[in-house]
């Protein structure tokens, strides 16, 4: 499939009346909006989708019926294959790689060459389209992260890019002790692809909603040097605004380590997220 008919095909599979395949009919109907009648309420409507992120709204793009079975295969696939190279490798494993395994090996399954193009345009077709609007930093689906350049952080399961992301992590062990933790660090492309569409494939198909919490694959920083912390106990907590309630939230701000990649009340499309910490320079 050429990327140009992507974008045709994507925007006809946007829900309306009549047209939502069955997949979706469970889906909670969305009253029709009253157009906003200035900038301000185009505003406000926008800061009302992301202060509820994780609920359908109208104006959000869907896959249709046909991307959505891509989404849903594709999904279960890439499952198969963190498990099969375990979730510390899946984290670094590049998109040829990922390719090769999956051929190799008969419990991944060889990727078709619909899935394939499914991923191709999800990657290359621009995130705005469904209202993602922060930096890509990777450009390529086959950009790579190169092992010498990370370092897996004891006890964690993550990586972190050696020099600045490292060395940013290690002061704040320094300042603030066992209490703080490392969720989450280096992210191939791959990984990225998981996280995005299984977010997409729990929201039937809905690319909007998925883009509220979670960058699309390409976009995340996470790829070239950011990372997130919590406070330890607080388990799935850390990555809801809870977190800013936390001593750790606390410190991390009084001792100047809070730079944000997606603050408060932001325009890129994406909800407030107090525990990504900023590092790399880029955007």
């Amino acid at each position: 499939m050429k990327r140009r008919h992507f974008l045709k095909a994507i925007i006809a599979g946007v829900i309306v009346a009549g047209l939502a395949p069955e997949v979706f009919a469970e889906i909670v109907k969305i009253p029709p909006a009253t157009p906003p009648r200035d900038y301000d309420d185009h505003i406000k409507d926008y800061l009302h989708k992301m202060q509820h992120f994780d609920e359908h709204h109208e104006g959000d793009f869907y896959l249709d019926r046909k991307r959505y079975r891509l989404l849903e295969s594709s999904v279960k696939r890439l499952k198969r294959l963190q498990r099969t190279v375990g979730h510390g490798n899946f984290y670094l494993l590049d998109f040829d790689d990922a390719l090769k395994i999956a051929r190799n090996y008969s419990q991944v399954g060889q990727f078709p060459k619909a899935e394939l193009d499914f991923l191709e345009m999800i990657f290359y077709e621009g995130a705005a389209l469904y209202g993602f609007f922060g930096e890509k930093p990777l450009k390529n689906l086959t950009d790579r992260i190169q092992r010498r350049k990370v370092v897996k952080v004891p006890y964690t399961g993550n990586y972190l890019y050696k020099g600045l992301p490292l060395e940013t992590y290690k002061k704040i062990k320094q300042d603030m002790g066992d209490q703080v933790i490392l969720t989450s660090g280096v992210r191939s492309v791959i990984k990225q692809f998981l996280l995005f569409l299984n977010k997409a494939y729990k929201s039937k198909g809905n690319l909007s909603m998925a883009s509220r919490s979670l960058a699309p694959p390409g976009y995340s920083f996470h790829g070239v040097g950011d990372f997130d912390v919590g406070q330890a106990g607080f388990g799935a907590a850390n990555f809801t605004e809870r977190f800013t309630t936390t001593e750790v939230y606390r410190k991390l701000v009084d001792l100047g380590y809070i730079a944000l990649r997606y603050p408060q009340d932001n325009l890129l499309g994406v909800r407030f997220e107090p525990w990504h910490i900023k590092v790399n320079s880029k955007a």
